[in-house]
């Protein structure tokens, strides 16, 4: 028996995969149902590491848009264009509900409209009720992970100095720029090396866009959605070199969903437990910037997943996860020759 807090991304995958390998897991989801949010792009490993588990990757094409390239445009700097690697882009309501589906058909126990309330170690309180923890407990409760402020409250998230504004227009938008190719227009900061960005993609269906913008972060009683002309300036300013394609995504955007991107450091995070365990953005959200977080939490479901089959130790393969994904960002900040 697995008990899982959160019905996000890598609650629901684990909580599936357990299941079809006849371990009992229950979730627990504040939300009476998950598919709220903007879109995000899965790659290749990400796509392959879902099969593994048995997520049926040919549904997961049918709701999904390809990612031919990422196509990187800089002021004064030339163009570069860097291959798909079998990325594709989803809206996140359609994932959720392909990866719900799949946990369903597992059997697996995912209870929507039930908030945890707090963590004492032996129990979790979810309404007025103090509910036994069985097994062992995953925390897969999203960047404001209730267990990890239980657990290590010297941790929390950190503010990443960018909004990122997320945009999809009514309709299709042609654009003079290439289709199924996820373009970044970059604008530096200053003389510093951070830079805001303006991304878009579109094909013969969809059209969507995204802009992060350095400034102070926005209260949390504003994130959310917003009327498009509430962030049209500020938009416009991330990416005044392309002003067809900005003002024709602006145009046919009826409106936005704006949030902060923060992060999770793991520095001088305590070490991982075989009891109770922090996942995905629990443990190490990221800016939107990496573009690797869903796929991390997707390969700490694989972990935690192969961990508990084997009945090997939760707590050192987390501590494995850690070691990779510190190494793997690691390496992304190293500057291109």
């Amino acid at each position: 028996m697995v008990t899982i807090i959160g019905g996000g991304i890598a609650g629901t995958v684990l909580a599936g995969a357990l299941a079809r390998d006849g371990i009992s897991a229950t979730v627990y989801e504040r939300r009476d149902a998950v598919g709220a949010g903007a879109f995000l792009v899965l790659d290749g490993p990400a796509h392959e590491t879902l099969g593994e588990l048995g997520v049926d990757t040919s549904a997961l094409r049918a709701i999904s848009h390809p990612v031919n390239g990422l196509a990187v445009h800089e002021v004064s700097c030339a163009s570069r264009v860097v291959p798909g690697a079998g990325r594709r882009l989803y809206f996140r309501p359609q994932l959720m509900r392909v990866l719900t589906d799949f946990a369903a058909a597992a059997n697996a126990d995912i209870r929507y409209g039930c908030a945890v309330g707090a963590f004492d170690g032996d129990t979790v309180r979810v309404g007025a009720e103090a509910v036994p923890v069985a097994g062992p407990l995953i925390a897969a409760d999203g960047i404001d992970s209730m267990v990890r402020a239980c657990l290590e409250p010297d941790r929390p998230a950190v503010y990443a100095d960018q909004v990122v504004v997320y945009g999809v227009t009514d309709n299709a938008v042609p654009l003079p720029s290439e289709q199924s190719l996820l373009h970044f227009q970059i604008h530096r900061v200053g003389d510093g090396p951070r830079t805001d960005a303006f991304g878009h993609l579109w094909n013969d269906r969809i059209a969507a866009w995204f802009a992060r913008i350095t400034r102070p972060a926005i209260s949390g009683q504003d994130v959310g959605f917003h009327p498009t002309a509430t962030w049209a300036d500020a938009v416009r300013a991330v990416a005044p070199d392309i002003p067809d394609v900005v003002e024709s995504m602006l145009a046919d955007t009826d409106r936005v969903h704006v949030s902060n991107a923060r992060d999770v450091p793991l520095t001088a995070a305590l070490p991982p437990r075989d009891d109770v365990v922090l996942c995905g953005d629990a443990d190490h959200a990221i800016s939107p910037a990496a573009g690797v977080g869903a796929r991390e939490a997707i390969e700490d479901a694989r972990a935690l997943h192969r961990a508990i089959t084997t009945d090997t130790s939760i707590a050192a393969a987390m501590a494995t996860r850690r070691a990779d994904i510190v190494r793997e960002r690691t390496q992304a900040r190293r500057p291109r020759n």
